[in-house]
């Protein structure tokens, strides 16, 4: 006899609850003795530590902030990573210090955008060894997309236009530079170039552009559980590699002669 599955919890019936209809909750796995080792553990490489001073959009002594590959459905989505190879409570009484210091600094310059209402911030870590703690930008009057469910609705929102991500992106890393460290976000170029034509292009001759996939937070590879990981690398095998100069990658490539990270004292 299979055992009654327990029953839909009541956050279902939240407005802010991303889905409707009719849904069931899954069976819970028995617990695995040992754990999987995260990224950074082990045998296993860091992605953080080996990823440039380049795939982040501002760089401090001890302290860098990346963003995702490319825009997703909300304003800003950032993670703020420590150069060191530490997990949240393995840090230091310097570094704990300075991440409240930047954690108040990063809200403030996301919610300084415009159209960002709150920042959200997350700290999972079942991926990564290596401490990185989630910003999450909600937009002003979407009230449906307060509270816990907000990295869910990332996924569910169109994402936003590439150029206002990327001034988005500029806009913080020029507002943390006021403080030191190093700007690498730059904001978009302006089209001045005028149009060879006067005559508006009508919508039967105008070229669709196939759409891409986007990568928001619940997809990253630093939160997606082993077994999915591997099933998402397997499906996207046959995908084009991303380009080269990306100011802020998701996943930045790993440079062939890559330091040991710096140890804090």
């Amino acid at each position: 006899m299979q055992d009654t599955p327990p029953s839909v919890p009541d956050f279902t019936q939240w407005p802010s609850f991303p889905f409707e209809g009719d849904l069931r909750v899954k069976q819970l796995d028995e617990p695995v003795p040992v754990e999987p080792p995260r990224r950074g553990e082990g045998h296993r490489e860091c992605t953080a530590c080996n990823a440039p001073d380049e795939a982040y959009i501002w760089v401090g002594e001890r302290w860098r902030v990346r963003a995702m590959d490319r825009p997703t459905g909300l304003p800003m989505v950032l993670i703020l990573e420590s150069r060191s190879h530490l997990d949240l409570g393995d840090l230091p009484n310097l570094l704990a210090a300075e991440l409240g210091v930047m954690t108040v600094r990063l809200e403030r310059a996301i919610r300084s955008l415009d159209g960002v209402a709150r920042v959200h911030v997350n700290r999972w870590g079942d991926g990564s060894a290596h401490l990185h703690m989630w910003f999450l930008a909600r937009p002003y009057g979407r009230l449906q997309l307060r509270g816990t469910f907000l990295s869910l609705w990332d996924s569910i929102l169109p994402p936003i236009s590439e150029a206002q991500w990327r001034e988005n992106l500029a806009m913080v890393a020029a507002w943390l530079a006021e403080f030191g460290g190093r700007p690498l976000a730059e904001p978009p170029r302006i089209q001045w170039q005028a149009p060879s034509s006067l005559t508006a292009q009508s919508a039967g001759e105008a070229v669709e552009e196939p759409e891409e996939e986007t990568v928001s937070v619940i997809e990253a590879a630093d939160e997606i559980p082993e077994a999915e990981a591997a099933e998402a690398e397997a499906a996207e095998a046959p995908a084009t590699g991303e380009p080269a100069n990306v100011d802020t990658p998701g996943k930045a490539e790993e440079p062939a002669n890559a330091g040991t990270p710096e140890k804090a004292e």
